[in-house]
């Protein structure tokens, strides 16, 4: 089975200038064959292995002068909160990256969680239940507008009085959505419903947790009649410091065994070319298999 690799830029302290440590490492990943760069979209570094006054750049700002820096690899947000802007806004930002990085573009979203940003941001987090639902919400207006459908949505918490969604993304039929999170209750049945793509996370329990994820998803796909194998893997594990490139590509390998197509690779300090070297055989475990 092949397993791409993927990065996902959730520490932006480079030495200024930022804009040529962050261009160095996403063109070291166009070059050597990652599939997808993701950015964190956050206003405050929540990663827990950084302080809060870390240096954070906007994440859709930042994906398209990565458009403009690179030729092949795909974009995204890993992921947005569904209450960090209105569906509309959201559709039309993935919907103008997707057009200009040439069709490269994901929709990468989620609940939300985070109460101190949310807090010290002034960002809405309504209660659980709500987040959810204006997820689902969002889910649905995004495949609205992308199918051309300017009725008027008048829904439990948004209305649009006509949906216009011009220009009409490069990708057919739409950007790839992908959901993070591995919720059984609420996340993965929305996984089944309206998602090309999940984000799971590497538990280290040997894959245990991550193949009862797997078929709990498999469950929801049969009950709404969707095939399984239409919904795309990924998993979001960590780089550690010193980890030689050939130890992190056994341990991809062993993430395609389980049934993962997609790794996402996390680290705790910037992303660099010689980090990025450092995946070249993980990388060659997907074009192999090509």
């Amino acid at each position: 089975m092949r397993v791409s690799i993927n990065i996902n830029i959730n520490n932006h302290a480079w030495p200024a200038p930022v804009r040529d440590g962050l261009g160095r490492a996403v063109g070291a990943a166009d070059e050597v064959g990652v599939d997808t760069v993701w950015i964190g979209d956050h206003l405050l570094a929540v990663d827990p292995n950084q302080r809060l006054e870390d240096d954070t750049l906007e994440a859709y700002v930042t994906l398209g002068f990565l458009a403009a820096r690179t030729e092949r690899v795909r974009l995204g947000t890993m992921v947005t909160g569904v209450t960090f802007r209105p569906p509309a806004l959201l559709v039309k930002a993935v919907t103008t990256l997707d057009v200009l990085s040439g069709g490269r573009a994901w929709l990468g979203v989620g609940a939300g969680y985070h109460r101190v940003e949310a807090d010290m941001m002034g960002l809405p987090l309504p209660p659980v239940a709500e987040r959810f639902e204006r997820l689902a919400e969002t889910l649905r207006i995004a495949r609205r507008m992308w199918s051309g459908d300017e009725s008027p949505v008048h829904s439990e918490h948004y209305r649009l009085d006509r949906p216009l969604a011009h220009p009409a993304p490069l990708s057919r039929p739409h950007p790839p959505v992908l959901i993070g999170g591995m919720g059984e209750r609420r996340t993965l049945p929305l996984v089944a419903e309206y998602a090309d793509a999940c984000n799971l996370f590497d538990i280290p329990d040997g894959g245990r947790t991550l193949r009862h994820k797997l078929a709990v998803l498999a469950e929801h796909c049969e009950r709404l009649g969707r095939p399984f194998d239409a919904i795309e893997k990924t998993v979001s594990t960590r780089l550690e410091d010193g980890e030689p490139g050939e130890e992190f590509a056994k341990r991809c390998a062993a993430l395609a065994e389980i049934g993962i197509e997609h790794v996402v690779v996390i680290q705790n300090r910037p992303w660099t070319p010689a980090d990025v070297a450092r995946l070249a055989p993980a990388v060659a475990l997907d074009s192999r298999e090509r």
